[in-house]
């Protein structure tokens, strides 16, 4: 039975019994993170601190996209990139800093839609985007052509360049989920998650590839229902995770319970799961070599490591700059 480490960045004077160590940071790793929006952005941002960004690269959820106002709004692709680029807002973990809404604004007066916050610049990000897809572009070459304006030097890429929106079957019936997350404030019951569209949806170009290619593969802390579950639903890519399997590491969004960010707890909990790093841990089985735990959980690591995967034990909550460099760190250091 494989047994939990306690994963340190150096050798104690004396370690805990039944605990390994991890090795020495590896010089150069190729790494593959696979991320929704806001929570895995803080990972994303250590990363990019402690690594060479140019070997990272960045598999995205799509399945939050929507069109508004005749605009392809791309929200985790969006957020991922303005927070690499240092211009996200740093209290909303969304959108541009010092944003205005000037526009969202007067669109009301003309009885349009204004549920969904659009800041001023944020529009020209969609409007790039929209023009570049109607000239017959890929959601990846858009994607490509934002980053590279912004200045990003990691590879950020959708999970496909196919439409696969994120369907809610709640109790007023379908919505999509940023009808289900932003106009509804997640109130209504969640009884079903559809991706419609998934099954005839192909990986965007460079997936398969980069999962295939990495060093480890790092699943972020987001939602493991709708921010990682569009992600595995695209055909081929729960399958090349399950080739790499001991070189996958997923650091858990839950901590004592409840969500560092978003609505997983909730979720988890109306569609059958437990709402607890052991309830995410039977969602990664299959395809998780490592699974990442807060210390606030570790009464939880022998019926992870049960399941068949190696249980690292450290602090995920990261409120400064300073601990996401410390988790990604520790997370590139730890021995697979």
């Amino acid at each position: 039975m494989l047994r939990p480490y306690l994963a340190q960045t150096a050798m104690p004077a004396s370690s805990p019994p039944g605990y390994e160590l991890a090795m020495p940071l590896k010089p150069k790793l190729k790494i593959t993170a696979l991320a929704g929006g806001v929570g895995a952005s803080k990972l994303l941002l250590g990363l990019y601190e402690v690594m060479d960004p140019a070997d990272l690269t960045i598999i995205v959820n799509t399945g939050d996209d929507i069109v508004l106002h005749g605009l392809k709004i791309s929200p985790d692709l969006d957020i991922v990139t303005y927070t690499l680029a240092g211009v996200v807002d740093p209290k909303k973990g969304w959108g541009v800093r010092t944003e205005t809404f000037h526009a969202l604004e007067h669109l009301a007066t003309f009885g349009r839609p204004n549920w969904f916050n659009l800041g001023d610049r944020d529009l020209a990000t969609h409007i790039h985007r929209t023009a570049l897809l109607a000239e017959g572009k890929t959601l990846s070459q858009a994607a490509n052509s934002i980053r590279k304006a912004l200045g990003v030097k990691s590879r950020i890429l959708p999970m496909s360049d196919d439409p696969i929106p994120t369907m809610i079957e709640s109790n007023e019936g379908e919505l999509h989920f940023q009808e289900y997350l932003v106009k509804r404030r997640t109130e209504p019951i969640v009884k079903g998650i559809r991706f419609a569209g998934v099954e005839s949806a192909q990986p965007a170009p460079g997936v398969l590839e980069a999962i295939r290619e990495s060093d480890r593969i790092l699943i972020c802390p987001s939602n493991p229902l709708i921010s990682i579950g569009p992600i595995l639903a695209v055909p081929k890519i729960r399958n090349e995770l399950r080739a790499r399997k001991e070189k996958v590491v997923a650091v858990c969004p839950i901590v004592g319970g409840k969500s560092l960010k978003g609505p997983s707890d909730k979720m988890l909990s109306q569609l059958g799961h437990k709402p607890s790093a052991l309830g995410v841990a039977k969602l990664y089985t299959d395809f998780t070599g490592t699974f990442v735990i807060d210390p606030a959980d570790k009464s939880q690591a022998p019926a992870i490591t049960a399941l068949g995967m190696r249980v690292a034990i450290l602090p995920t909550v990261m409120k400064t700059l300073a601990q996401k460099r410390k988790l990604a760190r520790t997370l590139l250091s730890l021995s697979l």
